[in-house]
Parts: structure tokens; sequence; C-alpha cells
């Protein structure tokens, strides 16, 4: 018996084990059913970087494991693998994770049929099986999902009707059905979003954009009750004339009592507002938590300044302490009054909160008020790269060699799913070490993406005023404004030189008491063949060479002049892995550097570049916690 035979074996006795077992989370010889649902999932699945190589069947608790988010009373409550190039099946046994709440699969190559006991899931609000290779029927069974919110199918190879089912669930606010091969008409379904386009047996040559979305017929009233109103109203105009009258009055004396409270406390103390915590009851946003502000201001202590984690130009990071002991941190925005008000503020903050990767900072939760907008994020307890590269200052051990690679290739995932494997695509706009969290296994998690989009209204390529910070702005964002993932790559470069030399970008030249930035030094020193020059003093020496030079090849190919000589994200990521660097290098050496175009006569350093820049540039700290 071989080796997957062996362990399928055990899980079939595992299974037997548990049979009748549905009320208690242990059966009697103390394994978890909820173990056993995800070594199933395990079983069923091809997983070539062995993401899910901590999953024990031993174990009886799953919540430790990769990927896998308990409830605050240890039941699985979120299973997370998008863009992990997972193939083969999804398992029937998800059905019974119970307690689950968000399913994300999507950006992989899974297969076969989607299970139909997801529909047992009671409590799922978020199910995500897009761009994989699912095929077969939409099964029934997810009309009884009566809790869910978001329906994401698209771009799989689906076949036969959408079940009419769907049409029993009232809370969805976006179903996606496109591109598939679906078949025959389409139910009424009350979603806010409901695309079926690419689905050429529904939307045909001549469908038109009838096809791209459809959405729920407003509410109206019917004949009879207009007629209704209309006699109830022509009755009671005097009633409602002398009751006006009386509001009015009242409403003056009222609002006098409050302007007089409201001046007492603003000589008194800082005033937080409160006010009007009602939102939309159809803007729902699947997994995230809603907090009240109150809630959030008791977790930091009333915001108190002992608890700031770091500051930047979107505003303020408090670490706080839930209720129930949960650590998070809380960006205060200081951008709140943007256009749109608070119906675009959530519709941004669910595309955002929609980017699930475990190289991003996932987004917790939101709170918004008339006058405040802030964001939950889960508390990272090993802080910034940046911070950790000045671990000597505080007498801690500095990051090895081998961590600042992995640091490199988390970070490279995390830009490598915004750019190319979200929709929309995000661009960070401000990829730096300070932005750059790390978990307690000290994984790279980027922060602070999509804040760029949330807060800039304009268009997502252009804006009048960079932001940023100076000795990461790529050359055409800093001189005309306009922003791409080319631009996210010239980051990424100078985030390399950071991991390398352990400082930050503006402040090298003046460690060498010379005038310049890291980029511009890291060009001479390379060609003068000194590269050990660069190295952080704090690693003694503990460095792989060849990895050195290999890093700083591709430090030097993300930051060319010329964006459309910079290598896409992906092919970074490759080169970091050891694929096609030599081949990249080798061609860019035969094309001449060019000059950027915004003037006659460009400067060539950088640094020069920086100091004959026309815009006004705001060099502000964009990140999150230090």
């Amino acid at each position: 018996m071989d080796r997957r035979s062996l362990m399928l074996f055990r899980l079939g006795l595992l299974v037997l084990a548990l049979m009748g077992i549905s009320s208690a989370t242990l059966s009697p010889t103390g394994i978890n059913f909820e173990v056993v649902a995800l070594m199933a999932i395990k079983y069923n699945l091809h997983d070539p970087y062995n993401v899910l190589e901590n999953w024990d069947m031993n174990s009886v608790d799953p919540c430790s494991w990769r990927m896998v988010t308990c409830s605050t009373d240890g039941y699985v409550s979120a299973l997370g693998l998008p863009s992990q190039s997972l193939s083969g099946t999804l398992s029937p046994s998800i059905g019974n994770l119970s307690n689950l709440q968000s399913v994300l699969l999507q950006n992989n190559a899974i297969s076969g049929p989607i299970p139909s006991t997801i529909g047992k899931l009671e409590k799922l609000e978020t199910l995500d099986l897009s761009n994989n290779t699912f095929r077969g029927e939409i099964p029934t069974s997810l009309g009884d999902l009566k809790s869910l919110n978001y329906l994401r199918l698209n771009n799989n190879s689906l076949t036969g009707a959408c079940p009419d089912s769907l049409s029993n669930i009232g809370g969805l606010t976006l179903v996606d059905l496109s591109y598939n091969n679906l078949s025959g008409s389409l139910p009424k379904i009350s979603a806010r979003t409901f695309k079926v386009i690419g689905n050429p047996l529904i939307c045909g040559p001549k469908a038109g954009n009838n096809c791209s979305a459809v959405f729920p017929e407003p509410l109206s009233l019917p004949p009879d009750g207009l007629k209704a109103q209309s006699d109830y109203g022509s009755k009671g105009h005097r009633v409602a004339v002398a009751f006006g009258a009386s509001f009015g009055a009242a409403f003056f004396i009222i609002l006098f009592i409050g302007l007089l409270v409201w001046w007492r406390y603003r000589h008194n103390q800082q005033i937080f507002f409160d006010v009007n915590e009602q939102y939309d009851p159809e803007v729902c946003l699947g997994h995230l938590k809603r907090y009240t502000f109150k809630e959030l201001r008791a977790a930091t202590d009333h915001f108190n300044s002992k608890n700031i984690l770091g500051r930047g130009g979107f505003g303020i990071v408090y670490k706080g302490c839930l209720n129930d002991g949960t650590l998070v941190a809380v960006k205060r925005l200081k951008d709140y009054n943007i256009a749109g008000g608070e119906i675009q503020f959530q519709t941004e903050v669910e595309t955002i909160s929609l980017a699930v990767h475990r190289n991003l900072l996932r987004l917790s939760g939101f709170c918004t008020t008339e006058n405040e907008r802030l964001l939950v994020y889960p508390y990272m307890p090993n802080g910034s790269v940046a911070s950790r590269l000045r671990d000597h200052i505080h007498g801690r051990p500095a990051l090895d060699w081998a961590r600042r690679k992995r640091i490199a290739l988390g970070t490279a995932r995390g830009l490598v799913y915004l750019h190319e494997q979200c929709d929309p695509k995000i661009i960070h706009r401000d990829v730096k070490a300070a932005n750059i969290l790390l978990d307690e296994d000290f994984e790279a998690v980027v922060g602070d993406f999509g804040l760029a989009k949330l807060l800039d209204h304009r268009d997502s390529h252009v804006t009048t005023a960079v932001r940023g910070t100076v000795g990461h702005i790529a050359p055409e964002y800093l001189s005309t404004g306009q922003s791409s993932e080319k631009t996210d790559v010239f980051g990424f470069g100078i985030l390399l030189l950071e991991l390398i030399t352990g400082q930050k970008a503006l402040d090298f030249g003046r460690a060498a008491n010379q005038k310049g930035v890291m980029l511009d030094w890291v060009k001479k020193l390379h060609q003068e063949g000194k590269l050990s020059l660069l190295v952080d003093k704090d690693l003694k020496g503990n460095f792989d060479r060849i990895e050195l030079e290999e890093m700083v090849q591709v430090a030097l190919l993300c930051t060319q002049f010329n964006p459309s000589h910079r290598p896409r994200m992906s092919e970074v990521l490759r080169m970091l892995e050891g694929d096609g660097l030599a081949e990249k290098w080798e061609a860019s050496q035969k094309v001449e550097t060019p000059r950027f175009r915004s003037c006659d006569n460009p400067p060539q350093r950088y640094s020069d570049f920086i100091e004959e820049s026309s815009l006004v540039i705001e060099a502000m700290e964009l990140s999150g916690p230090r």
C-alpha cells in the first residue's frame, strides 16, 4: 500500500470513528471532526508549493494551521486559499465545516464539480471559487445559503442553467457567474450586482450590455396604495400643518441646547464625533465586521498617544484591544471628507476586502460615521520591515540573510496578486520597507494596498499631487504624476536595496557622508565590483554572495528609468526564485540607458532628478504599524 493510499485509509477510519457525532467538536477519542474535514480537503487537492504542509491529521486543533481562521469559540470560520497554484478537486467534506462564514479559493486550478454539500453551510457569507476550472452544473443547494452575501463563480467551465433556488437568498450583494458556459433563462436574483457576461448561450452576440449586470427592480407602491395615500393626504392636511409648526419650535429649542453643550465640550476636551452610525442595510460587506466608533475608541483607550503604532499620510495607526481580548491595529483615516460620501467609501472598502492573499494585510473590519472613517486590521506582532532593519538600536538580533530573502519573495507574491490576479487590479503606489509588515512567523505582509484608491477618487493612473516617499518614487511618477504597475516595480527594487543595506533609501548616502540617494550609489558600487560594501553591517558578513549579486541585479532591473524596460512583478518573482535572471540581465546591458523625456536636458542621476522635479511632493510615511 503506497503512502497516499495509507493516508486515505487512515482518514476513512477517522470518519468512521466520528459517525453520529455532530453536536460536539471533539469525539470521545479526542479527534476534531473539523480536522477530519480539512484533511479530506487537503488530500483531494494537489499542493505543489506545500502551503498546506502544517495541516496535521493527528491534530486536535486546526486554528493554528495556515490559511485557516477560527472564530472566538474555536470553530473554523474561514478557509482562505487564493492564488496558491492548487489543483485537484474540492472535497464534499467541506460541508462538514458547519461554522464556515468565508470560503476563498479563487485563482487556482481546482477542477471537478462544485460539491452540493456546500449548501449545508448555513452561516456562509462569502463563497469565491472564481478563476478555477470547475465544471458541471451549479448545485441547487446553494439556494439554501440564507446568509450568503457574495457569490463568485466566474471564469470557470460551469454548464447548465442558473438554479432558480438562488432567488431564495434575500441578502445577496454580488453574484458573478460570468465567463462560463451556462444556458437557459435567468432567475430573478435580488442582488445589487448580478453578472452573467461571457456565457455565449445566455448572452449571444446580440445581447449587448444587457448581460453585463442585472439589478433588482426598484421598490414601488401598488396603484391601490397610491390612491389610499392621496385620500389620506387631503384629509390630514390641517393636522400636518399644526404638527409641523409645533415640531419646528421644538426643533429650534433642541438645536440651541445642542449647540450650547457642544461649545462647552469644545472648550474642555477633545471632541470625538459619534453620530449617525446607521447605514444602508443593502450594503453588506460579507466577512467584514462593522465596528461602532465607541467600540474602537474604547479599544484604543480613547485613541491614546501611547498606543500609536505609526503615523502616515493616510492617518494614524493605533494598537487596540477589543472586548474579547483580540489585538488589532486601528487606522484612523485623515482624509475622511471624501467625495461620494458613505456609500462610496463602503464600496471601495468592499473592493479592497475581496483582495485576499497570504502576503496581503487582511482587512478585518471598518467603522464609518458622519465624520470618521476607520479601518481595522489584525495586529502584526513583529512590526514593519523598516523597524526590524533597525533592530540593533533596540538591542534585538538583526534579520538574518535567509529571512530577508524570504521577505523579498513574500512581498513579490503579494504584489503579483494585486497587479495580475486581483480584479480590478490595485496599484500600491508606496512600496517600501515601512509598508511591509511581519506576522508572528516573520512572513511578509503588504500593508496599505488600495488606500491610494480608497482616498483618491480621481483617475487611477493620473494624480496632480504625488503621494509617496522620496527615494522610492519612480521617475515618471515624480515627473508627470502618472502611476502604473511599473511604479510599484520601481518601489520594490528600492525595497530590495533596503533589505540589503539595512538603511532607508535617503539615508544611505548620508551614512557614507556623500550626496545622493541609495540607487545612485548602488549603481556606482556595482560597476566597481564592490557590492560587499553595500551589505548591512549587522549581518557581520553572514550572507550568500551569489544571492547578493542576484538581488542587486534584480533591483537594478526594477529601477530602470524607462518604465517599459522594467519587468512585470511576475517576472521579478521568477527571477528571485532563480528563473530567467541571467537572460534578462544580459538583455538589459545591450540596451543603452534611455534619457527620461520630461525635459530637453534630463538629469542622469536619480538624486539630480529629484532636485529638478517641478511637482510638489508629499514626502510622507504612508505606512501602517512600525
